[in-house]
């Protein structure tokens, strides 16, 4: 059973061209309660991140139309989604590959073929520090507010 620090099930962007991958990950994920969404090219990703503001990102490198690096890089350096977790899915193994993904700021990485244990593992523990971290802004939110309106109360002076 996964946990699950939202009020609702956590949505995760599959965005890769290869149809059976999708299939393939969807299929990996089945039963862990998750909300997926599918993208199949670079622009459209980065479209529906805008729309669906999604938990996390299982991304392909080899994308057409922009690649998935460029999709992380533009994602991170955006203050609406930089908190995203983005795992980079892809066949390429090499570690210059491997680099790149962590320099363009992918969160994980995981080649092809990938381990249903090792994906599903992956993905719970990105979504715990994710909603964990989610949890922690809107305490932090509710105490700066509290903090405002006790600064507002008028001091009573003392006898």
């Amino acid at each position: 059973m996964r946990l699950d620090y939202t009020t609702g099930p956590s949505r995760i962007l599959i965005a890769d061209d290869n149809q059976q991958n999708c299939e393939l990950l969807e299929a990996y994920l089945a039963g862990e309660g998750y909300l997926i969404d599918f993208s199949s090219d670079g622009e459209a990703t980065l479209k529906q991140v805008e729309r669906e503001q999604p938990d996390l990102i299982l991304l392909d490198i080899m994308m057409p139309r922009m690649s998935g690096y460029e999709v992380c890089e533009r994602l991170k350096k955006s203050d609406a989604t930089c908190d995203i977790p983005i795992i980079m899915v892809t066949a390429l193994n090499e570690s210059g590959d491997i680099e790149k993904a962590v320099n363009a700021g992918a969160d994980d990485f995981l080649s092809k073929p990938v381990n249903k244990l090792e994906l599903t593992t992956r993905v719970r523990s990105l979504l715990r520090v994710r909603h964990l971290t989610n949890e922690r802004d809107r305490l932090l939110a509710y105490l700066a507010e509290v903090d405002g309106l006790v600064e507002r109360i008028p001091q009573v002076p003392s006898m």
